[in-house]
């Protein structure tokens, strides 16, 4: 089974992944952290990705699509995997190297999203690259909702609750 939990930065994803992925026995796939994990590496691969994350951009979808693919075949995720931080373009999610089952939407606004990145203390949370990944979030993700919408397996929940109470919204769809 391959779910998938989706939703602008800082509406929890990887908090809300972790707990799902211990609740149906998977293993939890955070692509952000894979990113940043391969640009600490002295890889053509590694500096690539290292300028797409310095710049606030999206890794872009050929490499994207490459990682993603070699990771899933690592022995831990052959029964499947709770991935959060992917994808990030309509082209993503039409192009993944696994049958997707289901989807939960994160719904966070704007500015409960800032409010939580500036909290977060990333060095990569800076306003100015906060500001452009939001941008970039609606302008390339969000189509990727209606992509899952119109396939009838993404589940809207409203990511502005405490953490428990969104976990019980996605276990008990």
């Amino acid at each position: 089974m391959n779910l998938i939990i989706i939703g602008p930065q800082g509406s929890g994803k990887s908090t809300q992944a972790e707990l799902l992925a211990k609740k149906v026995n998977l293993s939890h796939l955070e692509t952000g952290e894979l990113y940043r994990r391969i640009a600490k590496e002295n890889s053509l691969l590694g500096k690539k990705i290292k300028q797409f994350l310095e710049k606030g951009q999206l890794v872009s979808d050929r490499v994207h699509n490459k990682v993603l693919r070699e990771e899933i075949k690592k022995p831990k995720y052959k029964n499947g995997f709770v991935l959060d931080g992917s994808p990030r373009t309509l082209r993503q999610a039409k192009s993944q190297p696994f049958k997707t089952d289901r989807v939960f939407y994160l719904d966070v606004s704007d500015e409960e999203n800032i409010k939580r990145l500036m909290k977060r203390g990333r060095e990569d949370d800076t306003p100015k690259l906060i500001a452009r990944r939001l941008q970039l979030y609606h302008q390339k993700t969000e189509p990727v909702l209606d992509y899952y919408r119109q396939q009838g397996i993404l589940e809207k929940v409203d990511g502005e609750k405490p953490i428990e109470e969104i976990y019980q919204d996605i276990v008990t769809r």
